[in-house]
């Protein structure tokens, strides 16, 4: 049986997104995305405790957050888990451990209104942003009358 590897996550970012090009065109988009639960110290105080998760986008996915993601912004994000290492001019092995992203939707809306962007894989999806709720219709008057004489009592 194979291994799963699969990573959900839902947090801000913490800063804008970093793009790098390629020279044969294809495109990297990395940032820092923080998560955060919140539990009660002995004392009995609620206590934030964030975790920092290094994320990478590739492709059109990369160029999606290019063009809309900013700091702060809340996301979900699914990919995988990549352990890169290497070894620095000491000859100590360093090792980085990031999220490879294959899907990210936004949870908190833009400055201003605008599409809601996922990456399916192997596909792109715009979905636009659904128009307000139009205020329902008052419900028609029904006359009052009388129905106690209608009793078959």
């Amino acid at each position: 049986m194979s291994g799963i590897n699969k990573v959900i996550l839902v947090g801000h970012l913490g800063k804008d997104p970093e793009i790098r090009t390629f020279e044969n065109g294809s495109r990297k988009a990395s940032f820092s995305l923080a998560t955060s639960e919140y539990r009660k110290d002995m004392d009995g105080n609620r206590v934030e405790m964030t975790e920092w998760h290094n994320i990478v986008m590739w492709g059109n996915l990369a160029e999606l957050a290019e063009k809309y993601l900013r700091k702060g912004r809340q996301i979900y994000v699914e990919g995988r888990l990549r352990t890169r290492n290497w070894d620095d001019q000491n000859g100590v092995k360093h090792y980085f451990t990031e999220v490879e992203a294959s899907t990210f939707l936004f949870l908190s809306p833009k400055e201003t209104s605008g599409p809601t962007v996922t990456q399916v894989p192997n596909q792109t999806a715009v979905i636009p942003t659904p128009p307000p709720p139009q205020p329902t219709p008052p419900e028609p008057k029904v006359p009052e009358e009388n129905f106690a004489d209608d009793l078959p009592f």
